[in-house]
């Protein structure tokens, strides 16, 4: 694990999981193979992790079911197990854990797609998917989360958002409104035409929320789960596009389709100087004077305090 004395003031280093599909014989096994992963990440000296949506949908074939609905509301028996085991982890080896997602049954018994922030000091918290597919809605009957995935964390100001959510702009302005520098989405796509839609959102999150945006997808085939049968994903690191950051506005991304991993660092000093200093400046140069945007107070922000240009570590 890096020490101090190698971190740049700012400098965060992120881990991504492109993630491949396949048979797992056990839940143990499953865990083992998250446990191997995130030792690997620690010794890189990473500060978080991102695994994908879904992720944990291998874990459907060990649950019988007519249904696959009734497969997932099997599989949330476990999900709590899941979680404490993840979090022991990102403990153990001083590494920040964003789960992806994992289907949970609420107290009233709606399935929900859960994604989890388990910090490396132990602590865990929960955002829950705001906007969700037709099929999610329709075949698996899942209800949606309604309060942003915005944390504080020891790294700075961090958002979650999950695949389908990264489409909808505004879900985003609110979250760099309220000082997110990072966002992650985990996502799953069966198909190019979904995984461009992800893409591109986030891009575009990425330039106008001047913020990096981490996305991780799963890839691969496993016919035993329908809901994952096919996966396409090419995941990625998203920058702002200005002269400080790569051409392209991308600062890593992996090839379509294989098993792999990214560790890239960003550095959030150069976000505080595209706010003052880039070419444009589109969180400034709003015109809030012909419109603007807030939350509902149904949509209640978790963290009340609004990003401060004016100092480039305020949210770390």
């Amino acid at each position: 694990m890096r020490n101090a004395t190698e971190l740049k003031p700012g400098e965060v280093r992120l881990g991504v999981v492109q993630w491949l599909v396949r048979n797992f014989a056990s839940v143990e096994i499953f865990l083992d193979k998250i446990e191997h992963q995130i030792q690997s990440f620690a010794n890189y000296g990473v500060d978080f992790v991102l695994y994908p949506e879904y992720f944990s949908m291998p874990l459907l074939s060990l649950f019988p079911g007519a249904k696959e609905r009734e497969r997932l509301v099997a599989m949330t028996g476990i999900t709590n197990h899941l979680m404490e085991e993840i979090s022991r982890m990102a403990n153990t080896y001083q590494v920040n854990v964003i789960t992806g997602s994992i289907p949970e049954l609420s107290p009233a018994g709606e399935l929900r797609n859960a994604t989890y922030l388990c910090r490396r000091d132990g602590s865990v918290e929960k955002y829950l998917k705001i906007h969700l597919t037709p099929y999610e809605k329709h075949a698996w009957h899942m209800a949606p989360g309604n309060k942003l995935g915005v944390f504080d964390t020891d790294c700075g100001r961090i958002g979650i958002q999950t695949c389908y959510d990264v489409e909808f702009p505004e879900l985003g302005r609110l979250y760099a409104d309220s000082g997110v520098q990072i966002l992650f989405v985990p996502f799953s796509t069966d198909s190019q035409e979904g995984f461009f839609r992800v893409r591109h959102c986030a891009q575009a999150r990425a330039i106008e929320n001047e913020c990096y945006v981490a996305i991780a997808g799963c890839v691969g085939y496993m016919p035993e789960v329908s809901a994952i049968e096919f996966q396409y994903g090419e995941s990625a690191i998203f920058t702002p596009s200005d002269y400080a950051f790569p051409q392209g506005a991308v600062k890593s991304q992996l090839p379509a389709n294989v098993e792999s991993i990214i560790v890239s660092d960003v550095d959030l000093e150069l976000l505080h100087n595209l706010h003052h200093r880039g070419s444009v400046r589109n969180l400034q140069d709003r015109r809030k004077d012909l419109y603007h945007l807030e939350a509902t107070e149904k949509l209640k922000l978790p963290l009340e305090i609004e990003l401060d240009l004016d100092n480039p570590l305020s949210n770390s």
